[in-house]
């Protein structure tokens, strides 16, 4: 599936992806490929990227916002945000 890390300022991450962890505002939710359509307000915390079933990973650190997953793309709008190492 294809996702797309965005903020008002840049386009942080856009590739094929394998999941992504998220941190939902009422628990953290994992979305992998093929999920149904989903829209949900996120709070403040990490994302985590599956990049692929090898366990490569990405991490991001996010102020709070929303994602929507679609047609197997996730789009994730969110205030700030920056990569973090594990």
């Amino acid at each position: 599936m294809n996702l797309e890390i965005l903020t008002p300022e840049k386009k942080l991450y856009s590739g094929e992806v394998y999941g992504v962890q998220m941190p939902g505002i009422s628990g953290s939710f994992e979305v992998l490929d093929k999920h149904a359509p989903l829209i949900s307000a996120l709070k403040p915390g990490r994302i985590k990227v599956l990049k692929d079933r090898q366990n490569h990973t990405a991490f991001f650190e996010i102020q709070g916002g929303f994602v929507e997953v679609l047609n197997n793309k996730v789009t994730v709008l969110v205030e700030g945000a920056s990569e973090i190492g594990a």
